[in-house]
This record gives C-alpha cells, structure tokens and sequence, in this order.
C-alpha cells in the first residue's frame, strides 16, 4: 500500500515486501566458557534463502570440553508465503545449569551451583500459518527432550555430590500462539504495535508438575527521523499449575540418585539441599518465561531469575547508522546489508512464586547498555549487545531482535 492510503490512516503500510529470496551465508566461530565445565570454540554457520527458495539451514558444532551439534532447516514454505515449517535438532555430551540459592530475585550473583547435564538431545518443529502480508499469524510448534543428571558442583567446578544411576528425563513440550502485526515491516519494524499471545504447556513425566504458561508479549515502535525508530517492550507471563509435582525432597533425591545428607561438609550439604530445593519449587509452582540472557535483562546470565510470574519492561533507541543495500561478500560472510544500527536500551523487570511479591519495588532488577547491529537483505539481524546490571557486564552476539517470544 502507497503512503496515505486508507491502509496507512488506519495502520502503518508495509515498507517493502515481507518475503525476499536474497541469498546470504555466514560462518563464523563462537567461543564459550561453562562455568564449572570447560571451555571451547564452537563453529556456527547458516545459509539463507537457498536455492532461490525462501528456505534457510543452519548448524553450531561444538569442541573442546563440550562435544555436539545441533542445525535445523527454517522457512519451509508447505504453502507458499501462507504455510511455513521448521525444524530443529540436536545433541550435546555436557551442559551445565546454574541453579541459584532460591528462586525469585533474591540471591547474589555468585550465589549458585552447577548443575552437570549429560547426554543432552532435543528435537522439535514449529507450524506457522500467515496472512494478510504476515499481518496476522497462529503457530503452533512441537518439541522433545532429554538429558540426564550427571553430578552437583559448586561455582568453582568443584564436585559436591555425583548422581548415582540417575533416570534418563524426558520433556514434551507443546505450544500454540497467535500474532498481530500492525507494523511496517515484520523484520526490521520501526512503527506500528505487534502483540503475541502464546499457550506453553509441557505435560508431565515422572515426578514433574502439571502446568502450563500464558505469555502477553506487547512490542511498540515509535518513529525517530526518518529511518530510526524507539521501541517499548511490555511482557507478562504466568504458569498455572494443573496439579503438583512430587514435592517431597527425600523422593526427588531419591528419583536424581543423590544423598545430600551423605556430604559430609555442611556447606556443601546445604548447596546440595538448595538445588532440591529450587526443585521442590519447580514442581509447587511452575516457572514461567525466565529473566537474563539474550532477549530480557541482558547484562545477567541465562535464565538468571526463575518463578512462577514475570513482569518485564524495556525501551531500545534504535539509531540506524545507514540505510543502504550494499553488498557484503567476505569470506565468513556474503549477504546484501541493507542497515547498520546502534542501539540503547534500558530493561527492568521481576520474577516470583508469589504474584504479590512482583510489585515489590525492592525486587526489580535492571540494566542499561548499547548494542550493534546488521540488518540484512536476507532477513537476518546480526545484533551483538554490552550491558551493565547488578551482577556487572554481561555481553552476548545473537541473531534476532530482543524481546520475542
């Protein structure tokens, strides 16, 4: 629609077309560090829009103390720009899970322990429906995966206790969700509102809860200039316990295959007692979507504060540098870059088992940083971001925009 239609008095008309077939690749390494684990380099790659298709692959292989790979194919067009399909994959020897003192927005930030998760693997897929110039869309995704409890180690890496004959876990997780998008461009928005309603439910296996997560996710763009834009992130997201886990911490060692009354040191012991702890709470009240990492409170680690209610609130100043179409075609890298943009962003935001503690002022956390960002042709936003929060700096490159679901 031109400017000044009716389609742009009543919302803002698209800026250019929402599905383009630029081809693009990018490989690049990534280096990592898990704490209590190890460190290495991992490889990612991906190549958008192959083959004159609207179809992109990509893959991480992992090295070092860490071994595996996980890839996926994204933008399978079943109906063409209406049916879209992804698919996702992967398996990994180790991994590791901070597991803090309690949930909720109380503990320090060195206040954790590291959970050893071994023989990790995940599959999944997602089925979206589109319309209107993807104006308006419903998704619904399916995954499965499964790992198993290795050992309890402090933050030094040191072990606490190793599980003995720990079961083999499995979650299915199921979503469903709906999206309305009055912006102008579903990519690279810059004006306009966009809200996504999802449904997350993962039926329980074993000793685990019954429950499932309502997500509200409301994004706002304010224009700033001619090509630069302000935007206002609002999420608040629930879990709703159908019926209670196992909540007994004597059965849950039991079930992990660890003892925290055998561990003779009494600090150890008692980091021992918080981890069942944290999964006494799991399985009363459910965890609903999570603060820290890449998308909210940027400058603290991943999955940082866990409970059953989150509140979340951020504004980004997204200052687009150049607005171009220049080809880019390096070795590690061969796309068309069509922006370059610095951001500024302020967050805050809370997370209880509690709803009434989420409006204690006392317990918000929040951070402030800048971040740079590529705007490509192929539709892919490289977005590197710095931080600073309670816990100090944290800095983390992702693919994407913050803030979705």
């Amino acid at each position: 629609a031109a400017a000044g239609s009716a389609e742009d008095s009543v919302y803002p008309a698209r800026r250019k077309p929402q599905f383009e077939k630029q081809f693009g690749y990018a490989v690049f390494p990534y280096p990592y560090r898990l704490p209590g684990l190890g460190s290495g380099i991992a490889l990612v790659g991906g190549a958008m829009n192959v083959a004159n298709t609207y179809t992109d692959v990509y893959g991480i292989a992992f090295t070092g103390d860490v071994r595996g790979a996980a890839g996926g194919i994204a933008d399978v067009h079943l109906i063409p720009r209406t049916l879209i399909l992804d698919i996702g994959f992967g398996a990994l020897n180790r991994a590791s899970l901070q597991s803090y003192s309690q949930r909720g927005m109380d503990s320090g930030k060195d206040d954790y322990r590291i959970l050893d998760i071994g023989d990790t693997a995940y599959r999944g897929a997602r089925l979206t429906a589109t319309f209107f110039e993807r104006r308006f869309e419903v998704y619904g995704a399916w995954y499965l995966g499964a790992s198993e409890l290795k050992s309890v180690r402090d933050r030094d890496g040191t072990v606490i206790v190793e599980a003995q004959n720990a079961p083999r876990t499995t979650s299915h997780t199921t979503l469903l969700g709906g999206r309305i998008d009055f912006t102008d461009d579903y990519a690279d928005p810059r004006r306009g509102l966009r809200v996504d309603v999802t449904r997350t439910a993962s039926p329980p296996k074993g000793s685990a809860a019954d429950y499932y997560i309502m997500d509200y996710n409301v994004t706002g763009y304010i224009p700033m200039g001619k090509r630069s834009t302000w935007a206002f992130n609002l999420l608040r997201s629930d879990a709703h316990v159908v019926a209670e886990g196992e909540t007994d911490p004597a059965a849950l060692q039991a079930e992990q295959g660890i003892d925290c009354a055998s561990i003779a040191d009494p600090t150890q012991q008692t980091f021992c007692n918080e981890v069942i702890a944290n999964m006494v709470a799991q399985n009363r009240y459910g965890t609903a979507t999570t603060l820290g990492g890449f998308s909210r409170l940027r400058a603290y680690s991943q999955g940082r504060y866990k409970g059953a209610h989150t509140i979340f609130a951020g504004t980004e100043f997204r200052w687009n540098l150049t607005e171009e179409r220049t080809p880019i075609d390096i070795f590690i890298l061969k796309d068309v870059r069509t922006a370059i943009q610095l951001a500024f962003f302020y967050e805050a935001g809370v997370t209880s088992d509690l709803r009434s503690q989420l409006y204690e002022q006392a317990k918000w956390r929040d951070d402030f940083g800048v971040g740079l960002r590529i705007v490509t042709a192929s539709g892919v936003v490289f977005r590197g971001d710095v931080g600073y929060g309670r816990d100090g700096v944290g800095a983390a490159i992702f693919i994407g925009y913050p803030w979705e679901l």
